[in-house]
């Protein structure tokens, strides 16, 4: 196998994962959580997003690592890159950010709200949450999208 094989793998991995992830939270998940009452329904989101969330802080380091390692293998520079590798890098790069912005804003909030059973503070966290992962998401399709292209 060659470096170039081993980095697109991880790399396609960590995507899928990632962005797969978010696809199935909001359109499988969340709607047949609807059959819980509210306080389980925000307890189970706790603890999906505690888990999904230790998954993404090891798959964000991933695809940013092996993106960067197809970069400079396939192409030697950014500059030389086309432009969807550019369009790649720069939606990688906001969708690493809005999850440290999920991960230390709402996230937080949800945690320490679910901990004082305080439902309306945690119901809002998940709202905030649900809207930044759709943000999210959306830029992880355009990626894979753009992937494809290539």
């Amino acid at each position: 196998m060659t470096a170039w094989g081993a980095l697109k793998g991880l790399h396609l991995l960590g995507a899928v994962v990632w962005v797969g992830g978010m696809f199935f939270a909001l359109l499988v998940l969340r709607p047949s959580l609807a059959v819980l009452e509210p306080p389980q329904r925000l307890a189970l989101h706790g603890q999906v997003f505690r888990r999904f969330f230790l998954v993404v802080w090891h798959a964000v380091p991933l695809v940013l690592l092996s993106g960067y390692g197809l970069l400079f293998l396939g192409f030697g520079r950014l500059a030389w890159a086309p432009w969807s590798v550019h369009l790649m890098h720069t939606t990688g790069l906001l969708m690493a950010v809005l999850f440290v912005v999920i991960y230390f804003g709402p996230w937080r909030t949800l945690r320490r709200a679910l901990a004082a059973q305080d439902m309306a503070a945690a119901a809002a966290s998940v709202n905030r949450i649900r809207w930044l992962i759709t943000a999210n998401l959306v830029l992880g399709l355009l990626t894979v999208a753009v992937s494809g292209m290539r």
